[in-house]
């Protein structure tokens, strides 16, 4: 086949199937890992590398052409079959797999498929650190690796022990006997979250309505791009909610590594909001001195929940990998990023979406409070312009003209720029894939941001 080299990018691997993607493809990258991550037992881990897969209507052939490449190559298997994304993470983590491959464009259209992978400890594996050199394995035609022998394979069905662990390891976040009476509306996106949080709540005999949208898996997505964080992909979700009169809705893409909230006003609550929330839940009553970290789009209410409870914020990169990675490094709780990523230090230091919903079902119930009134002093005190994203030509010089017309503002290069003031604060970015400059505003008023947003846009879009 021919290899399309644009498929392997900073944190997965992703192609439309068959063109880029395919059995094939899926073949390689089961013997690319092998050779350049070397699963095998020792006294920390089993040396099976967990596989699982989404929705997707091709997953199926492309798992089993991956677990063909890993088996030829004398691995042996753990295959978790139809999972969301945090579930592999679970896999890895909580089974000692030496590593873990789940079969997924996330919320990429139904076109595309491709491979979210970690090593042993559920270490991320992105450009950084090998998606590259399997980039240039693959397209350099490497000789097939033969085991001494073929790997085994060993099905097991997961969601049982997922959802004990979500119950035993966080029940100072979420107690079973706490939360009350609610109606949820939950929108899965035609992802397997929905199946995931069903059973929980099965499970656990919560005391909850769900009402269901897009909630049947259907790798096709019927409605198109499944990612809810694209506003035009919010309205039915949101009048929903409201005509429900819910208490609260949720909502995730198809794999369900991002999840995103509504307030019963049916008002869509920006991650930026959900995180600060979650910051000030996960930090009470824990000792001083805990560490959190965030990305640079926005920051003021996170190092106020932070700082409000002893705790220290820690700036990182936008990205799975450094976010997971500087959590590590920082031993940091948790970590939440302004595209709807949370991470937990406890969950293997991994993201999910059915944690942050249980923690948020525990504090409406033990609240006298909806999530719009519990939110409301954040909507008060912080104020941001959303993601504005611009074509541009010459995104370098367009931020070296930002950096020299703001040199008197405080100024950070960590990821792209950063111009902060006293009373507002942006973050302009370029795309990793695409030719655009992403810029967030943040101020101390609705007119600031509205100012220096538009501001901002006429210098960029000047060029």
């Amino acid at each position: 086949m021919q290899i399309n080299p644009a498929i392997f990018k900073s944190y997965d691997i992703r192609g439309a199937y068959p063109t880029e993607l395919n059995e094939e493809m899926a073949y390689k990258i089961g013997q690319a890992y092998t050779k350049l991550f070397n699963p095998h037992q020792d006294e920390k881990h089993t040396g099976k590398v967990a596989v699982g897969m989404d929705v997707r209507t091709h997953s199926p052939q492309i798992r089993e052409a991956l677990i063909k490449g890993l088996t030829d190559a004398g691995v042996d298997v753990l295959d978790v079959g139809l999972i969301s994304t945090e579930m592999i993470y679970f896999a890895v983590g909580y089974y000692h797999a030496s590593g873990g491959i789940q079969v997924t464009a996330s919320h990429n259209p139904a076109e595309f498929n491709g491979f979210k992978m970690v090593r042993e400890d559920v270490v991320p594996i992105s450009s950084d650190n090998g998606i590259f050199e399997m980039r240039d394995m693959i397209l350099e035609g490497k000789e097939q690796i033969k085991g001494e022998k073929e790997g085994s394979v060993e099905k097991k069905d997961i969601l049982d022990d997922f959802a004990y662990y979500l119950k035993d390891n966080f029940g100072e976040y979420w107690r079973q006997e706490d939360i009350k009476p609610l109606k949820v509306v939950i929108n899965p996106n035609f992802g397997f979250e929905g199946e995931v949080i069903k059973y929980i709540v099965n499970k656990f005999n919560l005391p909850l309505t769900l009402i269901g949208l897009n909630d049947q898996p259907d790798g096709t997505f019927p409605k198109g791009r499944p990612d809810p964080f694209l506003p035009e992909n919010r309205p039915e979700f949101l009048a929903l909610v409201k005509k429900e009169q819910a208490d609260l809705g949720v909502t995730w893409d198809a794999d369900a590594d991002r999840v995103f909230f509504a307030a019963p006003s049916g008002r869509f609550i920006d991650p930026y909001f959900m995180n600060a929330l979650l910051i000030e839940e996960i930090l009470e009553n824990r000792e001083k001195g805990q560490k959190i970290v965030y990305d640079p789009r926005y920051t003021w209410a996170l190092i106020d929940a932070a700082k409000k409870h002893g705790a220290t914020a820690v700036m990182e990169r936008v990205g799975h990998s450094f976010i997971k990675a500087r959590m590590r490094q920082e031993n940091a709780i948790f970590s939440g990023e302004s595209s709807g990523h949370t991470y937990f230090r406890d969950f293997f230091f991994a993201d999910g979406g059915a944690l942050p919903l249980m923690i948020v079902l525990e504090k409406i119930s033990t609240s006298a409070k909806d999530l719009d009134q519990l939110l409301a002093p954040y909507f008060a005190s912080y104020h941001i312009s959303g993601e504005i994203n611009s074509t541009v030509k010459d995104a370098k010089k367009i931020l070296a003209e930002l950096q020299n017309r703001y040199k008197d503002a405080e100024i950070s290069l960590l990821d792209g720029l950063t111009i902060e003031y006293p009373d507002w604060r942006a973050s302009i970015r370029s795309s990793n894939t695409e030719p655009l400059l992403r810029l967030n505003v943040e101020g101390k008023t609705p007119e600031v941001v509205e100012r220096q947003r538009d501001e901002l846009l006429s210098i960029i879009k000047a060029e």
